[in-house]
């Protein structure tokens, strides 16, 4: 009996449960990876690696698979797919693409200071004064000859005035040009507020014209460069691309523009500098940007075939001469018209004697409906249709009054 107790201690019977299953799986699974797995997937990634290392360097990938990287040209042929997006794009050539337009456009863009006089208003007393101040701003070569375009309040004092101070006219407007810190003094030619441009010269001539543009063609999504003289930085350039075409911004005066948004940096300076395309091409002249918590990146630009017309006549004339009717209209909508028992169109609030309007029998209290057969409910739309005719040209307007309908014909003056 001995004997067989000892023999059934030496091997001692060990209970078969889940967790002794689990680490036998375990050895076995451990045996098959050292032998067999391991050496498999060491050969794997020993390969991966070396692939990787020869599609890494674009010699040894050339000549494995060839060049097959689309890349913007000016034929834009862009492989796409069915959504109209382009699958494959290079953009090694961006910095290129940059360098040369700033190249192109830098020596056609000065900067602008203007000096003012300041009169101090006297309190309770104390004496008031006068001082001088001092503003810039940009503007682009637009003649060999010297002729500067650039935006009406880079050299306007006349929103800056208040009941506490008076700024004058300026007093001395001087221009640098680029690569030159030689100031040139500058004549202001002509200047225009509706549009906010103005055109001023130096006694210079070999200078170098900027080119323009269509604007017209330009596209949303598009290459844009702005230049200037933001905060007194001389000739700085910031990249971006157009954000949007034909965005009309009003501004603090209440003044309504058609603009050309883009992200690309302005700040305080850069009016009146260009905007530009991949050529080194005007598009636009940066006027406007949006500032304020939660806004970055948007800036506004008048498009230069806008500027063309304004720019020969402030050259010819010193102003621009528009078409004039001597009415001031208030917008009637459904609810306003309602509210008075009108109808829906302009309400003529205002005729100035001896206008187109007077001498055509317009009556205060009318509301005009209708302009050359146009539907209009708004001073805006009536004004787009007064600008498009030309000084002496007859315009038709139907008018309601006193709840009959009846026409007039105005013969467009020039406004004062």
């Amino acid at each position: 009996m001995e004997e067989n107790e000892k023999k059934e201690s030496k091997f001692k019977k060990i209970p078969i449960t889940n967790e002794t299953l689990y680490n036998r799986n375990s050895k076995n699974k451990s045996g098959f990876g050292k032998s067999i797995l391991l050496p498999f997937v060491s050969g794997v990634v020993g390969c991966s690696v070396v692939i990787g290392t020869c599609f890494g360097v674009p010699s040894i990938k050339s000549k494995l698979i060839g060049n097959t990287t689309s890349s913007i040209s000016s034929t834009n042929n862009n492989s796409t797919n069915s959504d109209g997006y382009v699958e494959q794009i290079s953009l090694e050539h961006y910095s290129d693409t940059a360098v040369y337009a700033a190249n192109k456009i830098l020596p056609s863009i000065v900067g602008i200071k203007i000096e003012y006089s300041v009169n101090t208003q006297s309190f309770f007393g104390m004496g008031g004064g006068t001082s001088t101040a001092t503003a810039s701003g940009s503007g682009i070569i637009i003649s060999e000859d010297g002729y500067i375009l650039t935006n009406n309040h880079v050299v306007s004092s006349s929103s800056e005035s208040n009941s506490y101070y008076q700024i004058s006219e300026a007093t001395k407007v001087s221009v640098t040009l680029f690569g030159d810190e030689t100031e040139y003094e500058a004549k202001i030619i002509g200047q225009d507020e509706q549009t906010d441009l103005a055109v001023i010269k130096i006694e210079k001539t070999g200078l170098t014209k900027a080119e323009f543009a269509d604007s017209d063609d330009v596209k949303v999504g598009e290459f844009a460069m702005a230049v200037g003289n933001p905060v007194n930085m001389a000739s700085t350039v910031t990249t971006g691309i157009v954000s949007a075409v034909n965005r009309k911004i009003t501004d603090s005066d209440g003044k309504t523009y058609t603009c050309i948004q883009t992200d690309a940096a302005i700040n305080s300076g850069n009016s009146g500098g260009a905007l530009v395309n991949s050529e080194g091409n005007v598009i636009g002249i940066n006027t406007l940007k949006l500032s304020g918590t939660g806004i970055e990146g948007i800036g506004f630009a008048i498009p230069i075939n806008a500027t063309t017309d304004i720019t020969s006549q402030l050259i010819q004339y010193s102003k621009v001469k528009r078409p004039y009717m001597g009415i001031t209209g208030k917008d009637l909508d459904e609810t306003t018209a309602k509210r008075y028992n009108l109808v829906v169109g302009v309400y003529v609030y205002s005729i100035e004697d001896f206008s187109a309007a007077e001498k055509a029998g317009l009556k205060i209290g009318d509301v005009i409906i209708e302009a050359d057969g146009k539907s209009i409910t708004t001073m805006d739309e009536l004004n787009d249709i007064k600008n498009s005719h030309n000084i002496g040209d007859e315009i038709k307007l139907k008018i309601n009054r006193d709840g009959d309908e009846r026409e007039v014909t105005i013969t467009l003056g020039e406004q004062p």
